[in-house]
């Protein structure tokens, strides 16, 4: 093997033993136990919702069985011409009381997640404002372990590790692979190990007190990571800290195809780049050591370097499946292990993207981010032009 080779395996190697340490940090950290809230403060769940995801009723009905004294969820919509407003209707029908159907008013932002978020806010009648996507399910006690964080005043915000579930279809595998083999330990280890703040946005929870004082969903308008903004104002602005729940999340899909989670992936790396900077960014190559054993045994082809990159593979995929169970039994199967090499070599496709490139397509819409993700018009768009959610 030629130097090159030799240093692409040895990066390979150290990214495997970063992994591992990520994935132990994890593992620790699910283990806690989740202490009970000193406090129930009544809470109002605000889920913007878009289309029909996959199993969208019993992702809602996991929220009418919360184990909690007062709690309300609106479910927002952008208009009455939306797929999922009769499924919001069914769970109005079935749980009287805990659902409301909340319509948008207005356009203010460029981001549509964040637009329905200014209603929902606006509506709520609690003090703790809980951030749900539609395609999330949680468990009973989701709300318990929110307050019991919330009991420490210096934590400003809550978010979740994230398990995946379902997956008829290989894109959907790949995404769950991803959370568990990189999302997870990611956040885990970012805040255990380094001190750093990386905010979830398919599940976070804050005070409205707090979310006034950092400027309201109004200050994160018009950027595409409104979550990892938010991460950031409540250090910066609020000199408080985010807390991250000892259980996880589900996050529903089954049918996203391959094409799908690359193009998705390709989105989250721009965005991702312009969020942290290049050199953050990049440094995350050393998260991929298959993408690094491959590119090992491209350069030099042979018995020794094919053996390295299968070992490594090995070890990656066997890595992801211990993270899996232990965020959500029982796992995944030997045949959709067998697709963590793939699955991060697509990845590295993506963040190759996210490197080069500051635009994204999102629902046919060409749009231009900058630094703080923060989204302006292509300078040939014309006036008809308009963000898809983030």
């Amino acid at each position: 093997m030629d130097l090159l080779s030799h240093v692409l395996l040895a990066a390979a190697i150290a990214g495997l033993a970063i992994v591992a340490v990520s994935h132990l940090a994890l593992w620790r950290h699910l283990r806690v136990p989740e202490a009970a809230p000193r406090r129930s403060p009544p809470a109002s769940i605000l889920k913007p919702l878009c289309g029909l995801d996959d199993d969208l009723l019993a992702n809602l009905a996991s929220f009418a069985r919360l184990d909690y004294p007062e709690y309300e969820v609106l479910l927002g919509l952008r208009s009455l011409d939306d797929a999922a407003l009769p499924v919001a209707h069914e769970a109005m029908r079935r749980w009287p009381g805990t659902f409301r159907v909340v319509l948008q008013r207005g356009e203010p932002g460029m981001n549509p997640k964040v637009n329905q978020l200014l209603t929902l806010a606006r509506e709520a009648r609690h003090g703790v404002l809980v951030v749900s996507d539609s395609n999330v399910r949680v468990e009973p006690g989701y709300l318990a372990g929110i307050a019991a964080a919330l009991d420490d005043e210096e934590v400003g915000l809550v978010t979740h590790p994230i398990a995946g579930l379902g997956g008829l279809r290989a894109g959907s595998i790949m995404d769950h692979l991803h959370l568990a083999g990189a999302i997870a330990p990611g956040v885990v280890a970012a805040k255990r190990l380094a001190g750093r703040d990386f905010v979830v946005g398919k599940s976070m929870a804050l005070r409205r007190r707090d979310l006034e004082r950092m400027g309201g969903f109004e200050a994160v308008k018009d950027v595409l990571a409104e979550d990892w903004v938010i991460g950031v104002r409540v250090g910066r602005v609020l000199g408080k800290r985010v807390a991250v729940a000892h259980r996880p999340i589900l996050d529903v899909s089954a049918r996203r195809s391959v094409g799908e989670f690359a193009s998705r992936h390709a989105r989250w790396s721009v965005l991702q780049r312009q969020a942290v900077g290049p050199l953050v960014h990049g440094a995350q190559v050393f998260m991929n050591p298959v993408l690094l054993a491959c590119g090992a045994l491209a350069l030099a082809p042979g018995p020794r370097s094919l053996a390295a990159a299968l070992l490594v593979c090995g070890a990656k995929a066997a890595l992801d499946g211990a993270s899996a169970r232990a965020l959500h039994s029982p796992g995944f199967t030997l045949r959709q292990l067998a697709l963590v090499p793939v699955k991060d070599l697509v990845h590295g496709a993506a963040f190759a993207w996210g490197m080069f490139r500051r635009d994204v397509v999102w629902r046919g819409t060409r749009l231009v981010v900058r630094r703080g993700t923060r989204v302006e018009r292509p300078r040939e768009a014309g006036a008809g032009y308009e963000v898809a959610g983030a």
